[in-house]
Order: structure tokens, then C-alpha cells, then sequence
């Protein structure tokens, strides 16, 4: 399988996606956000970071990328799109993904471990291989993390069975929503569930010296969706 990591100016987690995805059986390869075109890959994927350095608004500039064209190409054609932090806020900007990531809720950043829950009726075929309400530790890092969306959006991705994942209590981790997300959500689909966007981040939960390898669950679920 075959895979791309879109780099930015300010990406700081390109590196960490490529080890975690070649860890797992992806032919990865680096593209960078200047580039006309991505080569054929079965998943792209852009990664957490501050693109741009968060000027305007988070994702807004790195939206607005050469490559993006291509992205936003393969996502409508049908191709699977994976964002992870920065890269789910870039999602959003694009309009692949309804609603938007504002100000953490205590307008801070936080950076810990939290519990999240896979939703039941997600559909989606990189994560059709996980278990029926897993429960993953993962680790989060963002300032802007407060998934917002209008009423009628939220409505539309709870019928739709749009939400992938949303963060759960632990009395080991605190407070189970770090950043005061509409309805806990901290991953959506796109409507034909090939566009995952999520803020926690799956490549920093796969090795010995992480708090959790739950990570490995999620990764290792992708590259059999891709399959």
C-alpha cells in the first residue's frame, strides 16, 4: 500500500507519521506542500503541526497550498484522506470536512493522554477493522481543539453516522473533554466516510516509550481499510 504525507512550512509531526505509517506497511512518501501533484497513493495524509505558523487561523494558509488541489481532487474522486490536529483543522478549511476548531475552551493549550470511543455507526472503511466501541488512550496537543458546528451541520453528522470518535471519561487522564468540543467530538467523517479528520494523534502511541501503543490499533485498522 502506498501512502503520502503532505509537508507544510511549520509541519512538526510529517517525520512522526512517516515512521509510524512505514512501521506498519505503508510505502510512504513525502510530498511537499508546493508540489503540483501527489503520486498515486492509496491514503493521504496530513499531518498535526502549525502550518504556517497558525497565522490567520489554523489550516487556513496551508488550505490554500499548491498541493491542495490535489488533495481536494482525490478526496471528492473517492480516495481515503486521513488529518490529524493541524491536519483536521486544514480539512475543515478546505470544506472536505463541515464545521470548524476554535480556542481550547479553557484557552490553553493542553498536551495529555485522553480516552477516546469509537462511534458504532461510523462506517468507515479505515476503521472498519477496529473493534465495535473501542476504546483507544491517545495522546492530544492543540490550542485549537473546540470542534464547533452549527446546529443543522451537528444534526446531519449524527444522523449521517458522521462521527468517528469522541473522547470518553478516565480517572486516569482528568476531565474527558480537554478542550470543551461540541457533543465530545474528536474525529468526523466525510459523508461517504473516506475523509477522516481527528485532533489526537495516533503516531505519537506506537512505540516502548509511549504512555500507550493504542496508536498501533488505529494505524494498524488504516492499513487494512486501504487493503
Amino acid at each position: 500500500m502506498k501512502s503520502s504525507v503532505i509537508v507544510f512550512p511549520g509541519s512538526n509531526c510529517d517525520r512522526d507519521m512517516d515512521v509510524a505509517l512505514k512501521k506498519f506497511g505503508f510505502k510512504n512518501q513525502m510530498i511537499w506542500h508546493n508540489d503540483n501533484s501527489i503520486p498515486k497513493s492509496d491514503l493521504i495524509v496530513l499531518p498535526g503541526g502549525f502550518s504556517y505558523g497558525d497565522y490567520l487561523r489554523c489550516g487556513s494558509m496551508a488550505s490554500k497550498s499548491k498541493i491542495m488541489h490535489s488533495v481536494i481532487n482525490f478526496a471528492k474522486s473517492g480516495g481515503l484522506v486521513m488529518g490529524i490536529c493541524n491536519g483536521f483543522q486544514i480539512l475543515l478549511e478546505t470544506g472536505l470536512l463541515p464545521g470548524t476548531l476554535i480556542r481550547n475552551e479553557r484557552l490553553k493549550f493542553v498536551c495529555r493522554s485522553v480516552n477516546l470511543q469509537l462511534q458504532p455507526d461510523h462506517g468507515s472503511p479505515l476503521l472498519s477493522a477496529l473493534e465495535v466501541d473501542q476504546s483507544l488512550t491517545i495522546p492530544i496537543a492543540h490550542n485549537e481543539g473546540n470542534y464547533f458546528a452549527e446546529e443543522d451541520d451537528l444534526e446531519m453528522l449524527k444522523q449521517n453516522g458522521q462521527i468517528a470518535f469522541k473522547y470518553t471519561a478516565s480517572p486516569t487522564f482528568g476531565p474527558h473533554n480537554p478542550n470543551g468540543a461540541t457533543d465530545d467530538i474528536a474525529g468526523i467523517l466525510s459523508a461517504n466516510r473516506r475523509v477522516l479528520g481527528m485532533m489526537p494523534h495516533p503516531e505519537r502511541a506506537i512505540g516502548n516509550g509511549h504512555l500507550s501503543s493504542d496508536g498501533k490499533l488505529l494505524l494498524r485498522a488504516i492499513l487494512q481499510g486501504v487493503a
